[in-house]
């Protein structure tokens, strides 16, 4: 058994105006964007079906267009997570979760619930919600990450519940949401959004450097010691953990050398 996860790096989507001519060569095809995108990343974060339906044979065709090895995350349905009572949510859940995705086979990655700034714990209500989440889709298991954005999640008691289901928090580095880092599942998820499209990389090298060292740590199985920790008291097991990191920023016109720059500094 290897002694690190794998680590892969990623972006957010491949269909971005600034990034033809820029990222992509001028004459490539925009039918061939995410064959090229996937040949120089290993992940992509996609936004689309966050706010729509896919059908299973676009599922199928972004398998057919990427290598082996590279993962697709998909963003879950807003209609699941924009509600006032998320244990409610079961009805669309399935809808979102039988739409196709599982042709994208061994590709799949996380699944992203990405919840409203203004969305306040409930503790009650939030593993009424964890409880729905399946191990499994068609005989595909599945990993879920969550994506909270409101300070009143910054407590032990919400690290807990997500230990308990093994599910993974967001590690946001945000200039408004809460950054929370604790480890409750067998892989890490981190959307790096301070980027700067004045900086080719997005990130200086010297940031780009201490997330690597932190990317690193989390794959070994062990805790990064410059990250602030909701439970800082609770225990961790040690095991080879899959991290999987994204640029994120506002801008992103260089999101994409930024990623590319921050997988050559693992070195994997």
């Amino acid at each position: 058994m290897s002694n690190s996860g794998t680590i892969r790096v990623g972006i957010g989507g491949w269909t971005f105006e600034p990034w033809r001519g820029h990222f992509f060569p001028a004459d490539l095809r925009q039918k061939d964007e995410l064959n090229y995108a996937s040949r120089k990343l290993k992940v992509i974060e996609v936004n689309g079906t966050y706010y729509s339906s896919q059908k299973p044979e676009t599922f199928a065709k972004w398998a057919a267009d990427v290598p082996d090895g590279f993962i697709f995350s998909l963003k879950a349905s807003r209609f699941v997570t924009n509600r006032r009572v998320l244990g409610e949510a079961g009805e669309s859940m399935e809808r979102f979760l039988t739409q196709g995705l599982t042709k994208l086979g061994d590709r799949l990655g996380p699944i992203l619930w990405q919840f409203a700034p203004t969305k306040k714990f409930d503790a009650e209500d939030f593993e009424a919600f964890l409880k729905l989440l399946p191990d499994k889709q068609d005989g595909l298991p599945l990993r879920h990450v969550v994506e909270v954005r409101h300070d009143s999640f910054k407590m032990p008691e919400f690290v807990a519940l997500l230990a308990k289901y093994g599910v993974a928090p967001v590690v946001a580095e945000h200039f408004d949401y809460p950054m929370i880092a604790d480890v409750t599942a067998d892989f890490v998820y981190a959307r790096l959004q301070k980027g700067s499209d004045e900086i080719k990389t997005c990130y200086p090298a010297k940031d780009l450097k201490a997330w690597a060292k932190r990317l690193e740590t989390w794959a070994e199985g062990k805790v990064p010691d410059d990250l602030p920790l909701i439970d800082k008291d609770r225990k961790v097991k040690s095991e080879p953990r899959d991290v999987f990191a994204f640029m994120i920023h506002e801008g992103k016109v260089n999101a994409p050398f930024g990623a590319i720059a921050l997988q050559e500094e693992v070195g994997r």
